[in-house]
């Protein structure tokens, strides 16, 4: 069995590798992608400390230097960065991962856009980084390989809880006017309410407050949340390990101190999709709670078995066209659902 695990661990994680340490080895990953890996030495401590190799997209220049990292205990045979100024916004970083029975596995580790700010949420930028992630995976059908990662998006079906996120940006707004430094990592309200609307940050401080607002807020995020993105890897036919594997349960990924809404994924190919046993979402682990550690909780997922084993989920037909698609009508594809 190899186990993956995908893990934004929040603006390089310094001051925090005891902890990310002991959340990611409770989960006994083989491989490791890591999102906001901003530190070098961080990543190098954590493989160390792991026993892993690891592998970076490049070397940051800045502490918000979006990187992202590779780390495995299984034999890393290459590993190459895809960097594309204007397209993506961040590097994609692929590895070939040699797997105990000798056979090659590519996991490509993403971190999209945020952008929450901007027109329909930033799903314009984020659905033209999937649509060249999945031309750069191209090179990989007919292979088994995975794309894991932050999304900073909703898949169709999803509920986004958005009272949730609403008290939880609040609560760190107030936390980094008491204190700016301790939480300057941390999104607050202005990362995600849009500039010209910001006058309205006063009526948004009520709703938290009460029921029937906040059932009114959970209605509406669901229903504005964009899931272009998420519904152009499921057009392409790539599995959700962890939806394929937990039909009904929420699987909230972020905030990790108030869970509001999943948006860190792991996704199989067709051809790696049928080794799939488990998925699952890491809330503590070696007695820390995930909010101790990030603000995004850890997803993992299991492969067993056969790796030519063939999968083509029965709620998503396979569209070849799909890798290198993408117009307009993509917009009608978000699947928008508040089930």
């Amino acid at each position: 069995m190899t186990r993956i695990l995908s893990y934004n661990i929040l603006v390089g994680g310094t001051r925090r590798i005891d902890q990310l340490t002991n959340i990611i080895s409770s989960a006994h990953p083989d491989i490791v992608g890591l999102v906001e890996a901003t530190n070098p030495q961080v990543v190098e401590e954590l493989a160390r400390r792991l026993g892993m190799q690891h592998k970076m997209s490049g070397n940051p220049k800045h502490g918000r230097d979006w990187q992202i990292a590779l780390l495995s205990r299984l034999p890393i045979v290459q590993a190459q960065p895809h960097i594309l100024p204007g397209i993506l916004t961040k590097p994609v970083l692929e590895a070939c991962i040699e797997e105990e029975d000798g056979r090659k596995l590519t996991v490509f580790v993403t971190h999209l856009a945020a952008a929450f700010y901007r027109g329909r949420g930033g799903d314009g930028i984020r659905r033209r980084e999937v649509q060249e992630i999945l031309r750069i995976m191209v090179s990989k059908r007919g292979t088994p390989h995975l794309l894991i990662g932050d999304f900073n998006a909703i898949a169709p079906g999803d509920r986004l809880k958005a009272s949730i996120l609403l008290r939880y940006l609040l609560d760190m707004d107030r936390r980094h006017q008491q204190n700016p430094d301790a939480n300057a990592e941390y999104p607050n309200l202005e990362f995600v309410v849009p500039e010209p609307v910001r006058f309205l940050n006063p009526l948004l401080r009520v709703i938290p407050r009460s029921k029937l607002l906040s059932a009114l807020c959970d209605g509406a995020g669901s229903l504005y949340a964009p899931r272009g993105s998420i519904a152009l890897l499921y057009k392409a036919g790539y599995v959700d390990c962890f939806r394929h594997m937990n039909p009904h349960a929420w699987g909230f990924t972020c905030p990790a101190r108030a869970p509001a809404g999943r948006i860190d994924f792991i996704f199989a190919s067709p051809e790696l999709a049928g080794r799939l046993s488990a998925s699952e979402v890491v809330i503590e682990g070696n007695g820390l709670r995930g909010e101790e550690v990030s603000d995004h909780l850890p997803v993992v997922a299991d492969f067993g078995g056969s790796v030519e084993a063939k999968f083509i989920s029965p709620t998503v037909k396979l569209d070849e066209n799909a890798y290198l698609a993408g117009n307009e009508e993509d917009e009608d594809i978000q699947g928008i659902g508040v089930g």
